[in-house]
């Protein structure tokens, strides 16, 4: 029997990778000889790079860069197997948990070291760039990826910016002489971003009324960057021919979106589709019989992009059954059967803490991939299986 497994990572407990091997030992103790395929998968979050490279067969490097208050941190990215692609995740650079929460502020937060990671990516000879984008620390648009790779962003006097998002409002000219290798002439380079939200660079629905003050801004440094970020955009339509404040996801990663959208012509897609694309989903799942997937917390929200009902989609193209291994089902969680997913089986058989659970999440996941199994046989005994 050819059961694929791919799971989500448990957030805060176990990797993608780890969560596949849980799944294979409980299999294995009713199919020891199923045909087990890995593919470790993600949503763009948390956890892509990782999925991505040991999906891929690829390789995990590691750069000192800068970090979202300037100063110095050591993140990761990768190269997938084909040896072409890369994956950054920012928050590895610029992520909110690399700031503690009495020193969170979005004025000055810079997205710096996440353009130090697509240098060091460039500099092995990537032409592809697969860029998660949450979970940021940052509102600055962009601008600091961006003066990592060479742009200048200079002030009436001429004068460079510093960093963050509050300076923005001083810009009054962009020079992208400096954007070697990754621009033209370079036309073959391809940048993807994994996006999930949809919101506007500016305004109400934008990235620093909506995500700012979860990354310390006051009601008044919302309006302040608020105004910055819109003269931002207005000087790179008029000095670029990017008009990018409106477009779907702009306002992305305080605003990363549109930065990237503008300095490095990249599409904004589903992180999820990109994710089953690079990791060649339909052909893992075309000839298996069995999924399994699953994730930390399953609930309505799922249906909207999250990489468990992804799966299920894709293994219903071929009519595979698919099975969602899950630390909890929340409210809403009957939604998922409309889309794709067959059998949802929460990992606890008895009341525990959070803690407790992912203590023993190896172990919990390990016999519900069992209990599962134990009834996939009952159901196929006339089959022989």
């Amino acid at each position: 029997m050819k059961i694929v497994l791919a799971p989500n990572a448990f957030k805060g407990c176990l990797s993608a990778p780890q969560v596949c091997d849980a799944l294979a030992e409980g299999i294995r103790r009713v199919l020891p000889d199923a045909d087990i395929i890995k593919v470790p998968v993600a949503d763009g979050g948390d956890g892509t790079v990782e999925s991505l490279v040991s999906a891929t067969g690829g390789q995990l490097f590691t750069r000192e860069v800068t970090d979202p208050l300037g100063g110095r941190v050591t993140a990761r990215f990768g190269v997938l197997g084909d040896g072409a692609t890369a994956v950054i995740e920012m928050a590895e650079a610029s992520g909110l948990r690399l700031v503690p929460p009495e020193k969170r502020n979005p004025l000055i937060t810079t997205t710096f070291g996440t353009g130090e990671l697509i240098r060091a990516a460039l500099e092995k000879g990537c032409r592809k760039l697969i860029i998660g984008i949450g979970g940021s620390a940052t509102n600055d648009g962009g601008a600091g990826m961006a003066q990592a790779l060479g742009v200048r962003l200079l002030d009436a006097n001429g004068n460079d910016l510093p960093f963050g998002g509050a300076a923005l409002a001083r810009l009054a000219r962009i020079d992208v002489s400096g954007l070697a290798g990754t621009h033209r002439p370079y036309e073959s380079l391809t940048v993807v971003v994994a996006c999930d939200v949809d919101n506007p660079l500016c305004g109400d629905k934008g990235a620093s009324a909506i995500y700012g003050p979860q990354k310390g801004a006051t009601p008044e440094m919302v309006r302040q960057l608020d105004a910055a970020l819109c003269h931002y955009a207005a000087v790179l339509k008029r000095d670029l021919g990017k008009d990018v404040a409106n477009v779907p996801g702009a306002g992305a990663a305080g605003g990363l979106g549109a930065g990237l959208m503008a300095f490095l012509d990249a599409r904004l897609e589903r992180g999820v589709n990109i994710v089953l694309r690079a990791v060649n989903m339909r052909e893992r799942v075309r000839h298996a019989q069995l999924v399994f997937t699953g994730e930390g917390a399953i609930d309505g929200s799922t249906v909207f992009g999250k990489a468990p009902v992804g799966v299920a989609y894709t293994a219903k193209e071929f009519g595979v059954p698919v099975v969602a291994v899950v630390g909890a089902a929340g409210a809403g969680y009957e939604e998922v059967y409309a889309h794709g997913i067959d059998v949802v089986v929460p990992i606890p058989l008895r009341p525990m803490t959070l803690e407790e659970a992912i203590s023993d999440a190896h172990r919990l996941i390990a016999a519900a991939a069992e209990r599962a199994m134990r009834l996939v046989r009952i159901g196929h005994t006339r089959g022989g299986v």
